[in-house]
């Protein structure tokens, strides 16, 4: 191949050499050409500069974060959140657009720019019509794929990303690229690490019984190992999570209204980390109260830091991948609900953990050399008990009660029991047969439909093949169940709740182990932050609709790749032009890199 520097150097000669036939032709007397000439030779081809890249392409999530929780809190943050808002772009009207507001739903989408129709990871876990059972997202049944414990921890369990249909964004930049990139993430759950990540990765890791994990189909590199000893979950046993600012400072009473909080705590501040005996050593409730605190999101931090300095992310002839989802927001909301002290106190904490993340990626990668999203997989209903204390129409819609209806409302028409297999959320699967019998059988299948509506809390209900391939139709509900339908997957009829109507699966006469979740198509739970900043991006406040699915086609064009989904669109309105972004190229000839891990 020639080089651009000889290039550079011929054009130079021939410069010279037609400057100095202009000086010799003004001595020369004109004589008319009488023969043909021979043409003039033809300017050297113009290399075109590579167009610059980012070094480093980081995505945060946080789980469970309401994109509401900017618009409340931004004036109690110095740190990370305040610098993406002030710093970056934020897309205030951010949600998605289906039904499926999961951990593995979300995570996907973010990472593939599908949506679950497309990607197939329909729900944190789902029937299993061929095995007869629950399977979880990531449940990989491939014998030769276990999961691997570091620090000599022995995890059970096979979990890789092969159930997502498309490849994630990390996968397609290191595909394209010739392999240069890296692909390192981490979180609290295996959903969340795993869909980040895709199908390979040169690190996924997440916590499992006390211990820091990851699946033999990821990479394990030392750098964790030695983290997992040195600064393991249980050196935090005994630490007290106390509110970090004045008590004047906060919005709720100190005990959430409905709130159930993990054993071993009560409700007001100070939680402490010493599980349920207090006997002097970590036990599985401290392990729990350990994930609902802001220690395990410090933790995720130091690993994050870890993996730039141990890999030496951004300083490769490739662009590297680093991921960073912060559970303990989820678990926090699920526990004290979004109206609470601890909601509150916990995004403090998160913020300052993010102003020492970026601190760390401006000295190590450079500041202006990365590109950073932030967003969230869901957000969260209030808790209904809090909701009806203002007089609003909320509750729980028990769905073993829906169970026992739909068994009622079969038994006049001689339907083997028990006729439904498993009701998981809002999708009701029906044992083999049953449904494909109750197609062809109208009064029956009436009667069932009849039973769900009239259950307390239900809205709606819709059938599978109303779904399917995604119909056009106005209504906003209707077309959010089909974005979240997957063939094989997903149920056969779907419950759509009455807005603040949880869906709960605790079994009659038992109380609910949770204050509130997620998992309907009502903005509570659709609407979430989108913040980007850095590389490439334009700052500012922007206020077009967009969805979570846009993040990754947004890195995809920054970084010069195609990806196989079209749901998401690039975000440009927040992109700054070519000329903006600029930076020295590559030369051309440079190989790309081995990693080493």
């Amino acid at each position: 191949m020639v080089s651009s520097r000889f290039l550079w150097k011929r054009a130079l000669v021939q410069g010279g050499m037609i400057a100095a036939a202009f000086l010799l032709a003004g001595s020369i007397p004109f004589v008319p050409r009488v023969a043909a000439q021979a043409p003039p030779r033809a300017a050297a081809p113009r290399v075109p500069e590579r167009p610059a890249r980012p070094k480093l392409v980081v995505l945060l999530v946080v789980d469970q974060m309401r994109g509401d929780y900017v618009d409340k809190f931004l004036g109690q943050w110095t740190g990370g959140l305040k610098r993406l808002v002030e710093e970056g772009a934020w897309f205030r009207d951010a949600a998605y657009p289906y039904a499926a507001t999961e951990t593995c739903v979300g995570h996907a989408t973010i990472s593939t720019g599908a949506f679950p129709a497309a990607h197939g990871m329909v729900a944190n876990a789902w029937w299993d019509r061929k095995a007869q059972k629950m399977v979880t997202c990531t449940a990989d049944p491939d014998p030769g794929v276990r999961n691997i414990g570091y620090a000599g921890a022995t995890p059970q369990g096979a979990d890789s990303a092969w159930r997502m249909a498309v490849p994630s964004f990390a996968e397609e930049l290191k595909f394209q690229a010739g392999g240069a990139t890296r692909i390192v993430t981490f979180s609290l759950k295996a959903r969340a690490a795993i869909t980040m990540a895709g199908h390979k990765a040169d690190a996924a890791t997440w916590f499992d019984g006390g211990a820091w994990v990851t699946s033999s189909v990821y990479g394990a590199p030392p750098f964790i190992e030695e983290q997992a000893k040195s600064h393991p979950a249980k050196a935090d046993f005994g630490k007290t999570w106390s509110l970090s600012l004045p008590e004047t400072a906060y919005w709720y009473g100190e005990k959430a209204f409905g709130a159930v909080p993990p054993e071993g705590w009560n409700l007001p501040f100070p939680h402490p980390l010493r599980g349920k005996s207090d006997v002097g050593e970590p036990d599985t409730a401290f392990y729990g109260q350990w994930a609902s605190s802001p220690y395990a999101d410090t933790a995720l931090t130091e690993l994050a830091e870890k993996a730039v300095d141990a890999l030496k992310l951004g300083d490769s002839n490739g662009t590297d991948f680093l991921a960073v989802s912060y559970s303990s927001v989820d678990y926090v909301g699920h526990e004290f609900g979004p109206r609470s002290r601890e909601i509150q106190d916990i995004l403090v904490r998160l913020d300052k953990d993010l102003g020492k993340l970026f601190l760390h990626l401006d000295e190590k990668v450079g500041r202006g050399k990365y590109v950073v999203a932030l967003s969230a997989d869901h957000g969260v209903a209030p808790i209904p008990e809090d909701m009806q204390s203002i007089g609003a129409d909320a509750g729980l819609l028990h769905l073993p009660e829906v169970q026992a209806r739909i068994e009622k409302a079969l038994e006049s028409f001689n339907y083997a029991k028990p006729a439904v297999a498993s009701i998981i959320g809002s999708d009701i699967y029906f044992s083999p047969g049953v449904y494909e019998k109750l197609l062809g059988d109208a009064n029956a299948m009436n009667a069932v439909l009849e039973a769900i509506r009239t259950a307390p809390g239900v809205a709606a209900v819709y059938r599978a093949e109303q779904l399917r391939d995604r119909p056009a139709t106005q209504s906003p509900a209707h077309r959010a169940m089909a974005y979240s339908y997957f063939l094989g997957r997903s149920g056969d009829l779907f419950i759509l709740p009455k807005p603040y109507w949880l869906l709960d699966g605790t079994p009659l006469g038992n109380a609910r182990a949770y204050g509130t979740g997620h998992g309907v198509p009502y903005n509570y739970d659709q609407h979430v932050p989108v913040l980007l900043m850095g590389f490439g991006i334009q700052p500012g406040q922007y206020f077009l609709p967009i969805t979570p699915a846009d993040i990754a086609p947004t890195f995809a064009a920054l970084c010069g790749i195609t990806l196989s989904s079209r749901d998401g669109h690039v975000l440009a309105e927040a992109l700054k032009k070519p000329a903006e972004t600029r930076a020295p190229a590559l030369p051309r000839s440079a190989p790309p890199s081995t990693p080493k891990l």
